[in-house]
């Protein structure tokens, strides 16, 4: 006898199964409703990625007649007025590379009410060098930025130096000084975790000339007390751990004469009212007046330090270094400024260039020769 194969579905019928109801599962019909059908798209297919921000066109790099069309931070705004009895808006622009003036002879009402400083806007205009009035660019429009919108790292400018050197580097010179009072009195302002070290750590140093950044407090005050220790041993008569201190606290009254907003860095009420050195001399001297004991010599020689490192009347100082460490310090003090602004300049350089323009910083051109080979 010949055999049959036997179809699929017999096969089927004569494995052992257990019985199933007839009816239909209640889900069932759920769930093949969720199925591809044939046509239907990859389930397993990737979604693709949703585009990043548009490529930021830095500021450093607008070339004359260049149009501009990108996001930029609002430093300062202000309304001027003309020879002809109207008005003008005039700005300042920045983004991670430089500061930038922005000017605009229409709809100034509008455009003022949109540049609000602090905050990210998309500007259009032209960019215009001009020898007489200087770079600028001359605003069509600006609008809100839109998340997403923009790259956030290309804006905001922080220290070069990585923070968690920087405060590797603040311990281990902390833990150098050796007088007790002093110790006690810096623990006062750097110990970690408290609410002034962490705003000291953020703030920045100036608002415009150096270290105008995040972080650029702390890089500032560090260097000058670097500086400080290591001159230190290279003059007699030198009262190293007071010199330190003095350095690490010089600018301490920047934390109250200065805003938090890392955008729109400006004074205070106070900071116009008092001053930085007033509002850092009592700073200091409340804290040294809490700690039972604390030796009058010792205070005296470190608030001396700060009412002082300004180094002249017409500079800032009630009083002019009269000390070798304040002495000291003014004079590192004035290094680390006048650094800083050729470290501001560079960024802010053209490509190709040698010679910046005039800058009150420096008082002076700066010139970068043997540093930018075309």
């Amino acid at each position: 006898m010949t055999r049959r194969n036997l179809t699929d579905s017999e096969a089927m019928r004569g494995r052992s199964h257990p019985r199933r109801s007839a009816a239909t599962p209640p889900n069932f019909r759920a769930t093949m409703d969720q199925q591809p059908m044939l046509g239907d798209a990859d389930p397993f297919e990737r979604v693709p990625e949703r585009p990043g921000p548009p490529e930021h066109r830095s500021l450093s790099s607008l070339a004359d007649g260049d149009r501009v069309d990108g996001h930029y931070v609002i430093r300062e705004r202000s309304r001027r007025p003309t020879k002809k009895g109207g008005e003008w808006l005039a700005l300042k622009l920045s983004d991670r590379s430089a500061t930038l003036s922005a000017k605009a002879f229409d709809q100034v009402g509008p455009l003022f009410e949109a540049a609000a400083p602090g905050t990210i806007v998309r500007v259009r205009g032209r960019f215009e060098a001009s020898p007489q009035w200087g770079d600028s660019i001359v605003v069509d429009t600006i609008e809100p930025a839109r998340d997403g919108g923009y790259d956030a790292a290309a804006l905001l400018e922080t220290s070069p130096i990585p923070l968690e050197r920087l405060e590797e580097d603040l311990r281990a010179l902390l833990d150098t000084i050796r007088t007790p009072d002093l110790v006690a009195l810096l623990d006062r302002f750097f110990a970690p975790g408290t609410t002034v070290y962490e705003r000291f750590r953020d703030a920045p140093a100036a608002k415009h000339y150096h270290q105008a950044y995040r972080h650029g407090l702390l890089e500032h005050a560090l260097t000058v007390a670097q500086s400080v220790s290591a001159a230190a041993s290279f003059f007699p008569g030198i009262d190293r751990d007071v010199a330190v201190t003095g350095a690490l606290l010089h600018d301490i009254g920047k934390l109250e004469a200065y805003n938090d907003d890392p955008l729109a860095i400006d004074l205070t009420d106070a900071g116009r009212l008092q001053g930085e050195i007033p509002l850092g001399y009592y700073k200091v001297r409340r804290e040294i007046e809490s700690i039972e004991g604390f030796d009058p010599q010792l205070a005296q020689a470190v608030l001396h330090i700060i009412l002082s490192h300004h180094g002249a009347l017409e500079h800032g100082s009630p009083v002019v270094p009269a000390t070798r460490e304040a002495t000291l310090v003014h004079a590192m003090d004035n290094l680390g400024g006048k650094l800083g602004s050729f470290d501001r300049i560079e960024r802010e350089l053209p490509d190709g260039e040698r010679w910046s323009k005039f800058d009150r910083g420096l008082s002076s051109a700066a010139y970068f020769g043997d540093t930018r080979a075309a």
